[in-house]
């Protein structure tokens, strides 16, 4: 491992994704970097848990999607445990998905199936949150070294602060959007109504409430149908 040239690369990856302005575009990057940076590395994705529920972001091919569907379904596997906020691990690799596995017993065999010979998982993490699992794929197996787990490592460390800060400025524009909206669908009922500001924002609260809608949402429709009643 040429760890100099590594850390140029690094280097280089870290003002790439503070280059991107949407957090699509963040996760991709972070992808294609895994899949760039890493010897050996064929697919990446990144693997997060809501609700219990996995959810597949920004996977460079099919079979990282599929990996993650069957330990979503199964329960385990290596991304599946990194990205789970109660587990100490912050790191997971298996070097050869063809020898009798250690762990993971009924993962192990299906991600066979997949075409994966070696993978390995790191938690995305910061001081204030745990964000999801920086998985790699190799289709050979016994690529991934204890090298290669260190460079992963490195890689999750700035792909976690990279992903925190786009998933916080993303969250702020939404804001920025939903406010908007809310004054703006106030301002037609106002208008349409006659009705005072305070009276218009419980109109809209209320029509939330009664369709089981999101404010934002309701919001929205006001908007876009003039206050008509749908």
């Amino acid at each position: 491992m040429d760890w100099r040239l590594f850390a140029q690369r690094m280097a280089s990856m870290a003002r790439d994704l503070l280059a991107e302005h949407t957090l699509d575009a963040t996760l991709e990057q972070i992808s294609r970097s895994a899949v760039e940076l890493v010897d050996g590395c064929d697919a990446s994705g990144i693997l997060v848990l809501s609700e219990g529920r996995v959810r597949s972001l920004a996977p460079t091919d099919q079979f990282v999607t599929d990996s993650d569907t069957l330990q979503g379904e199964l329960r385990e596997g290596p991304c599946f445990d990194a990205a789970r906020p109660d587990r100490p691990e912050r790191a997971f690799r298996i070097p050869d998905l063809t020898a009798p596995p250690e762990r993971w017993p009924r993962f192990v065999p299906r991600a066979r199936e997949l075409g994966v010979g070696s993978m390995m998982g790191f938690l995305l993490y910061t001081r204030e949150e745990e964000l999801g699992a920086l998985n790699m794929y190799s289709r050979k197996p016994g690529i991934f070294t204890e090298d290669s787990e260190t460079a992963g490592w490195l890689l999750a460390s700035h792909a976690a602060v990279a992903f925190a800060t786009a998933r916080t400025d993303e969250q702020m524009q939404e804001a920025i959007t939903t406010r908007h909206l809310i004054g703006e669908a106030m301002g037609i009922l106002m208008g349409r109504h006659h009705v005072t500001e305070d009276q218009a924002f419980d109109l809209l609260r209320t029509r939330s409430q009664r369709t089981n809608t999101k404010l934002r949402d309701v919001a929205r429709e006001i908007c876009e149908s003039g206050g008509a009643e749908r």
